[in-house]
C-alpha cells in the first residue's frame, strides 16, 4: 500500500491527455444540430435511447456522445430516462421478440412529434442476427423509422450528422 502512494506521489497520477480540439468541425456540427432542434421544436433536442437487442457496441458509441470529447449537453442535446420527454428515439440491435412490444409502447409513449433513428446495421435489417430464432428483424418491422444510421457501430460524428440531416429533411410528423 505505501509502496503504491508512494509511486503515485513521484511519478502523479496515471490519466491520459485529452484529445486536440477535433479537426472535423465537431463543435460546428454539433452547434448546427442545436440550431436546427431550436428551429424546429422551438427547444433543444432530446433523445431517448432503447436497447432492442443489440450486442452493446452501439450503445458505448452513444455514450461516448455524453464524454468530455464531446459534451452534447453544451448545444442543448440530450438524454432522458422517459420517452414522454423525448422528441428522438434512438433505437439499437435487432428487435428481439422480447423487447419487440416494449419498443411499441415505449414509442407510443413518446409524444409529437417523434422521430425514430435507427443507429448500425442490426437495427436496419437485424444485421449479423437477421433470421435467427428470437429476433424480429430491423426496427422498421416494429415501429416506422425516419432515419437510419449505418455502421457497426456508427461513430458519434457520423450520429450527429444524422440527427442534423433529420432535422434538416425530414417532415414533421402531424400529431
Amino acid at each position: 500500500m505505501w509502496r503504491l502512494i508512494a509511486k503515485t506521489l513521484v511519478k502523479g497520477p496515471f490519466t491520459i491527455a485529452a484529445p486536440p480540439p477535433s479537426g472535423d468541425g465537431l463543435a460546428e456540427l454539433a452547434s448546427r444540430v442545436d440550431s436546427a432542434a431550436r428551429a424546429r421544436l422551438g427547444r433543444s433536442l432530446v433523445i431517448r435511447e432503447v436497447d432492442a437487442g443489440s450486442c452493446n457496441g452501439c450503445e458505448l458509441e452513444i455514450h461516448a456522445l455524453n464524454n468530455p470529447v464531446y459534451d452534447l449537453e453544451r448545444f442543448g442535446i440530450r438524454f432522458a430516462a422517459s420517452p414522454r420527454h423525448a422528441d428522438v428515439l434512438m433505437v439499437t440491435g435487432p428487435v428481439t421478440k422480447n423487447m419487440a412490444e416494449a419498443l411499441k409502447r415505449t414509442y407510443d409513449a413518446t409524444p409529437n412529434p417523434k422521430w425514430v433513428v435507427a443507429i448500425g446495421d442490426c437495427a436496419f435489417d437485424g444485421g449479423l442476427f437477421q433470421g435467427g430464432y428470437a429476433v424480429v428483424g430491423g426496427v422498421k418491422e416494429v415501429v416506422p423509422v425516419d432515419l437510419h444510421i449505418r455502421g457497426c457501430p456508427p461513430t458519434p460524428t457520423q450520429m450527429l450528422t444524422g440527427l442534423l440531416a433529420l432535422l434538416e429533411t425530414v417532415e414533421r410528423p402531424q400529431p
